[in-house]
């Protein structure tokens, strides 16, 4: 796939994809016709309020906005779209209401510490908006007359991954599920439940050997990208059984991981 950094690239017909240098974040647009469809906000008020410029650069019809998951870098931009509808897992406003505010503390302090003043100032200054189109297990929406999937495997990168499936473009819209260019978040993971979300998106009705899929950071990947990824992710959750019940010692578990270090401990943690 062709870097998508800066700015738009169609990836399907009328399928979008922008990546953002910060964080390597990179969220989607669905044009239809008469209406939109934003997949992802943003860290912040001026981030959002910047990728809601870059949309109206490409279409004035009326967006709809879908969230993949709780976490800020994600979410966080969701006001400069309202007033729409904001479609999200039942759990993901269940945490931002319960954990968004402490969120928003930490990233804005992480961001002091790292002498970002700017960023960090964006994010304190930020109202969290809340979805308002709740999904349990799955749901479909129309947007300018294209259909789309919503559907929740479970929990995996977090509690409240909602995957996005575009039908008639063979796109999935994976959100933190999938990771390109670094290894997979664990820090608010379940590990050991990981692998059976992503055999959810490998399995999603009409998929293809063609079907793209966007991560929620980096650019877009081919489906065995996924699958090898799903066996490393399943490799680190059988560690940490391996390790729960006493078989392996966590130095031993780190140096069978696929993963960095830091990142096996802290999918150990999640487990212990």
């Amino acid at each position: 796939m062709p870097s998508v950094e800066g700015h738009w690239i169609e990836v399907a017909d009328r399928v979008l994809v922008r990546r953002h240098s910060e964080l390597d974040l990179s969220v989607g647009l669905v044009l239809g016709d008469g209406g939109c469809l934003v997949v992802d906000t943003r860290g912040d008020a001026r981030q959002g309020a910047e990728l809601a410029a870059e949309v109206r650069r490409v279409t004035p019809d009326p967006w709809t906005v879908v969230i993949t998951h709780s976490h800020f870098d994600h979410s966080f931009g969701t006001g400069a779209f309202l007033d729409c509808p904001v479609w999200a897992h039942e759990a993901c406003r269940t945490d931002l209401v319960a954990n968004g505010s402490t969120a928003r503390d930490t990233w804005a302090r992480w961001y002091r510490d790292q002498g970002r003043d700017d960023v960090a100032d964006d994010i304190a200054g930020t109202e969290i908006a809340l979805p308002d189109r709740l999904v349990s297990s799955g749901a479909e929406l129309v947007a300018g007359g294209r259909r789309v999937v919503l559907a929740h495997f479970g929990p995996g990168h977090s509690g409240n991954d909602l995957v996005v499936h575009v039908p008639d473009a063979d796109v999935v819209f994976a959100g933190d599920l999938v990771e390109n260019g670094a290894p997979p978040d664990y820090e608010d993971a379940a590990p050991l439940a990981w692998p059976a979300a992503l055999d959810g998106l490998l399995g999603l009705p009409g998929t293809t050997a063609a079907t793209t899929v966007v991560p929620g950071h980096g650019d877009p990947v081919g489906r065995g990208f996924v699958v090898a990824q799903r066996a490393e992710i399943a490799a680190v959750a059988d560690l940490c059984r391996r390790v729960a019940s006493g078989e392996l010692d966590r130095e031993h578990a780190v140096r069978l991981s696929p993963y960095p270090r830091e990142t096996t401990l802290t999918a150990l943690d999640r487990v212990s």
